[in-house]
């Protein structure tokens, strides 16, 4: 199948518009035909002075071309206004759809994709690239096709008194698209795209950069420290600068001579052809077409400028193009045509393995455990050993490489995902809140939730004594004014979410990992009534919150190396047993007061 060009693309994404586009062209057209009438109605002011002089008052037409000139160029003025507005709608709505359709996509990704593609760069993908292919379909796609037909309605009209003057004038042309397609054409392509790359990365790392400044600033360092945001600020300023100096500077410099200089290649035609003109008597006719291609080399000029920028904002378009397919090209959700509806709130991993795109190591390797309904499982093991990953296949944050995992006796990739996520419920040690007030950063959970329902939720995640501080309490906007809560205030906050969407499966990816003692004993309240006859997934660094455990699944290196209750993995003597015993240690320790004397 043959592919489609990058303009056919764009067009696709302007839907209703398209015609707009199509109109505006060609009104583009017809206003730089209209454009060109005024420097022939000056030529035929010339001619008439030229063939009278110097009895200049009987040139009776000059008052006549002079409100001829002025109507069509008054005419292109409202001519190219009106395609401007065409193509200007078509671009918008172009741009809009654009924006439309990769969040569509997005949201249809596994939630896993977002913790590898940082917003800042989707950010700058999906709404910058969008916005460059503005430019081209409002302004330069319309110059381009009305300054090709400017320049072909020269090129006729070079040829039509005199070919050796017209070619002349068309030679600063040649040289002119010479050096613009020296810039932008051949390998030159690729150095735009690594250039926009560049700015892709230094997008990213910006935004790294200022979500880190805290961390900066209390570490009382500065922007040379954060090596990665450093490096992408020089290497896109390497890339720019080289592309300027390097690439650009004398073809431009060639490609503004000649098209500023076309009267220049105009003049040497002149003086080889006026010896003939004088001695075969038409002098004045000579003289008459040398005003007339003296008058056309300056639309030249205005022509080529056109074409330059107008080259410019299609490779600039074709760049953005690339990346808003980057953000299209996103893995999606698969969606069975035939969902199936769990049977209970079971949850079970049968032979799972997983592995990152881009890894050589699986994080899961031939993983299988099982939670009946209400029980409760705690994933356990050192940093790394899979534990989160296992968790996020739960809700399908990612779909396993092998094996499967069923919720309520059903395969996650035979249920329809909004189905699954009904039934799960997650609570993650890295909590998000909107910049919305409490009352709607917990019914984000289920929009549809009274504000009785919100306040229950809010009662039973221990969140009274943060509603009561507030100065507008529910309905006061978290971000905003000085108002912030701490790192364990929003994980009540969290859990009221949670509990709000009354799930029956609740996974918990160390809640409790940020919070100070306080917070901590209300967290754990507020867990006694989520996890309440609900099957839960714990993943736990304490191993103290885990005792209780109904089964304890002991993750190291992405392989299920023990599973029992915490009395039986002691019992065992493994990996659990020696955990157990560092922990206690960790626990027991504490600074002594007493001071060594020398």
């Amino acid at each position: 199948m043959k592919k489609k060009s990058d303009l056919s693309v764009l067009l696709d994404y302007a839907g209703s518009c398209r015609g707009l586009t199509f109109l505006g062209l060609g009104l583009s057209a017809v206003s730089m035909i209209l454009g060109m009438l005024p420097y022939i109605c000056i030529w035929l002011v010339a001619r008439e002075l030229i063939a009278v002089a110097p009895d200049w008052k009987s040139a009776a037409g000059i008052s006549r071309y002079g409100w001829m000139a002025f109507i069509f160029a008054f005419a292109g003025i409202i001519v190219y206004f009106a395609a401007l507005m065409c193509t200007h709608l078509a671009a918008f709505r172009t741009a809009s759809n654009i924006r439309k359709a990769g969040m569509a996509h997005l949201m249809k990704a596994p939630l896993g994709f977002f913790d590898s593609n940082a917003s800042g760069l989707l950010r700058n993908r999906l709404d910058g690239a969008a916005a460059d292919t503005e430019t081209l379909l409002a302004h330069n796609l319309a110059d381009t096709v009305g300054s090709a037909a400017m320049l072909l309605a020269t090129v006729v009209l070079m040829f039509v008194f005199d070919w050796r003057m017209g070619a002349a004038c068309l030679l600063a042309a040649a040289v002119s698209i010479g050096a613009m397609f020296s810039m932008m054409g051949g390998r030159n392509a690729k150095l735009m795209a690594e250039y926009q790359a560049a700015q892709d990365v230094m997008s990213k790392a910006g935004t790294e950069y200022v979500r880190g400044i805290p961390v900066v600033k209390v570490f009382q360092q500065t922007v040379y420290s954060f090596r990665a945001f450093k490096q992408a600020i020089e290497d896109y300023s390497a890339k720019a600068e080289h592309f300027q100096a390097d690439i650009c500077e004398k073809p431009q410099a060639l490609n503004l001579t000649a098209a500023e200089g076309a009267f220049v290649f105009l003049v040497p035609a002149a003086l080889l052809i006026a010896p003939a003109a004088l001695k075969s008597g038409s002098f004045t006719g000579f003289l008459t077409d040398f005003v007339f291609y003296a008058v056309f080399s300056a639309i030249i000029s205005t022509a080529l400028a056109r074409v330059m920028f107008a080259a410019s904002g299609s490779m600039q378009a074709s760049t953005a193009l690339g990346r808003i397919n980057q953000v299209m090209s996103a893995p999606t959700i698969k969606i069975t045509d035939h969902p199936v509806m769990p049977k209970d709130n079971s949850v079970v991993f049968k032979d799972v393995s997983f592995t990152y795109d881009g890894s050589e190591l699986p994080a899961l390797d031939h993983v299988s455990f099982r939670a009946e309904p209400g029980q409760t499982v705690a994933l356990v093991g050192p940093s790394g050993g899979g534990k989160t990953t296992a968790a996020s296949l739960i809700p399908r944050f990612w779909d396993v490489t092998s094996g499967a995992v069923e919720v309520g006796g059903v395969d996650v990739r035979q249920t329809d995902p909004h189905v699954l996520m009904d039934q799960v419920a997650f609570v993650f040690q890295n909590t998000h809140l909107f910049k919305a007030s409490v009352l709607e950063n917990v019914r984000a959970s289920k929009p549809d939730a009274s504000r009785d329902e919100v306040m229950a939720a809010l009662a039973a995640a221990q969140c009274n004594d943060i509603i009561d501080k507030l100065p507008d309490g529910v309905d006061t906007k978290i971000g905003t004014e000085g108002t912030y809560l701490s790192g364990g205030e929003q994980q009540r906050v969290a859990l009221a979410r949670a509990i709000l969407k009354d799930a029956p499966i609740v996974v918990l990816d160390e809640a409790t990992a940020f919070a100070d003692p306080e917070n901590e004993a209300l967290i754990q309240k507020a867990f006694s009534r989520l996890t309440k006859g609900r099957t839960v997934i714990m993943i736990a660094h304490r191993l103290s919150t885990v005792v209780g455990a109904d089964r304890i699944v002991v993750l190291e290196a992405g392989h299920a190396v023990e599973q029992g209750t915490h009395d039986e993995l002691l019992a065992s003597g493994g990996l659990y047993s020696r955990m157990w015993a560092d922990y206690q240690k960790a626990v027991q320790w504490k600074i002594s007061g007493e001071r060594e004397v020398a």
